[in-house]
């Protein structure tokens, strides 16, 4: 007797003749099933199939949302560190408008967390507004310290002719540059995150059509109309019945492949180039050239300000403090360094994982055919309408334009909701690649210039032009002529005479200057230092504070 003939037995007291309003479990063999069952066990297979898929994506997703949010946790440390050195500078060096300058800041470190988290900004957007709100502090506080009454009309004023006279140089243009380059990286890399779990999500409850959910039943639960809760399905068969329920998914295969290696290139490309961290621990010092190019041209902002604005009130005397707190570097790169660390040893579990991976929607129905669910070790299997000893249907591949030769059920064309996906995806990491292909243009052009550093491009040439926040012949102000413009240019009109202060730090040593209208000149005689810190650093030792 065989093992059909055997289980039919033990329930033929059970088994009615077939029903004829019975749409999936037809046979002409008595049954158990009626019409209510067979709808719920389109229930069951819609259940069971969500629940096999989220099995299968769950190490994925975890991987995914793991390092999501080791990733968002991370820059959030390094801002924070970011933004707390910029305060100590404010608070260290330019004590006079440290409180007012504090909502700029925080407004900064905001937008610039906005913009990597994907939002729809631009660093440029970010870094010029914070100097619009910088440029009316740093000229009444630091400019023209004197400055009593700053209405809600000359602030306006003040913002509107930063824009045409551009005070800080060209650093402001400098900083927009270093964190747009620097900063790509990381918002692709968020946004990249963000779509692998959007994927997943998508997969796991993408809606099963009228004709998967009956092919579904009709390899799970028709056997069991017939008394056979033992049988399962032959191995082809269930490839068969899978490759067709998931060919929308299956086309996501080319498009996940080439995702995979985009997260390999942003992940390595920010492991090698510590791009995130260097461009925000860099915010305070560019912050501090700009601020200070504003201060040495003092006098002829004052001029142009006082045409288009009017001037304020003042008052007699320097309101600025002299007060210098240490700032507290070597503990803020401490942190950074085991935060980095982290993030580091994160990234390679990560994308090691991933790569793994990239086969995983092109496998799917292997996947879900593995296991318990099909025979592999049985001299009979279930077929969709019988017990065999092998499937002899054939069996076929998977992809949507395979299932047009699937035995066992239509595939009418691709699901909406997967073909936004792959829109997406294709999208996404064309975007890459033009985003590659500009940070690699960049690159070889900074490269090909004079060496390529960020003292080269300080340096004046004849290439500068007013665009570029030039004055005169050059933004580089060299010790010597300053010295010099001291003798011959004596001060005049009563004004507060410039003073020099240093802040003392744990680990470098920078110094900042504040002062009133006071004439600053450079006949390009000298030769050019190689940064702003060298050029201070020196002023401080060389022009004494007036008694």
């Amino acid at each position: 007797m065989s093992r059909r003939e055997r289980e039919s037995g033990e329930t033929a007291g059970r088994l009615q003749p077939a029903e004829a309003d019975l749409q999936i479990c037809q046979d002409r063999a008595p049954t158990c099933c009626t019409k209510k069952m067979e709808e719920s066990y389109q229930a069951a297979v819609r259940r069971e199939r969500t629940q096999s898929i989220q099995a299968l994506n769950f190490e994925l997703k975890y991987m995914i949302v793991g390092h999501t949010t080791a990733f968002q946790e991370a820059f959030e440390s390094f801002l924070r560190l970011a933004e707390n050195r910029t305060r100590s500078l404010f608070e260290t060096a330019y004590r006079p408008m440290a409180k007012e300058a504090a909502e700029p800041v925080k407004e900064l470190f905001t937008d610039i967390s906005l913009y990597i988290l994907g939002a729809d900004t631009t660093v440029e957007n970010a870094v010029l507004r914070f100097f619009d709100s910088l440029f009316p502090l740093v000229y009444s506080r630091l400019i023209n310290p004197g400055i009593t009454d700053l209405s809600e009309d000359y602030t306006e004023c003040l913002r509107l002719t930063r824009q045409d006279i551009n005070p800080f140089g060209h650093y402001s243009k400098n900083m927009v540059t270093e964190l747009s380059k620097s900063l790509w990286a990381s918002r692709m890399l968020s946004q990249a995150l963000s779509l692998g779990t959007e994927v997943i999500n998508t997969t796991e409850h993408a809606a099963l059509t009228k004709e998967c959910s009956r092919a579904l039943v009709r390899m799970q639960y028709c056997p069991h109309c017939q008394g056979l809760t033992l049988i399962r399905p032959c191995v082809g068969y269930c490839l068969n019945v899978m490759r067709g329920c998931l060919a929308s998914v299956s086309e996501l295969d080319m498009q996940w492949r080439e995702y995979i290696s985009t997260l390999e290139y942003l992940t390595n490309e920010m492991a090698a180039s510590h791009d995130l961290e260097m461009a925000l621990m860099g915010i305070w010092n560019s912050i501090n050239e700009a601020i200070l190019h504003a201060q040495l041209n003092g006098p002829q902002l004052s001029a142009t300000v006082d045409k288009v604005c009017g001037q304020p009130k003042q008052q007699e005397g320097n309101l600025s403090s002299g007060h210098i707190v240490p700032l507290k570097e070597a503990t803020e790169a401490q942190t950074l360094v085991l935060a980095h660390a982290s993030l580091n040893n994160k990234r390679r579990e990560f994308i090691n994982y991933m790569k793994r991976s990239r086969t995983f929607y092109a496998s799917i129905a292997e996947r879900l055919c593995d296991g318990d669910l099909v025979m592999r070790d049985s001299s009979t299997c279930w077929n969709g309408e019988d017990v065999v000893e092998s499937y002899t249907s054939r069996v076929v591949s998977s992809g949507l334009k395979a299932q047009i030769n699937n035995p066992e059920l239509k595939v009418r064309g691709l699901d909406p909701l997967i073909s936004t996906l792959i829109d997406k995806l294709q999208n996404f990491n064309q975007l890459d690649a033009e985003k590659a292909k500009l940070k690699l243009e960049r690159w070889a052009s900074r490269d090909a210039g004079s060496g390529g550093g960020r003292s080269e491009e300080l340096e004046t040439s004849g290439d500068c032009d007013d665009e570029d926040g030039c004055q005169g012949s050059g933004d580089r102000i060299h010790t010597a002529d300053i010295l010099k413009d001291k003798k011959t240019h004596p001060e005049n009109r009563n004004e507060p005479k410039p003073t020099v202060r240093k802040i003392v730090t744990t680990t470098t040593a920078s110094t900042v200057k504040s002062s009133s209208k006071h004439s600053v000149t450079g006949n390009g005689s000298s030769a050019a230092l190689s940064s702003s810190l060298v050029i201070l650093t020196a002023l401080a030792v060389l022009w004494p504070c007036p008694p």
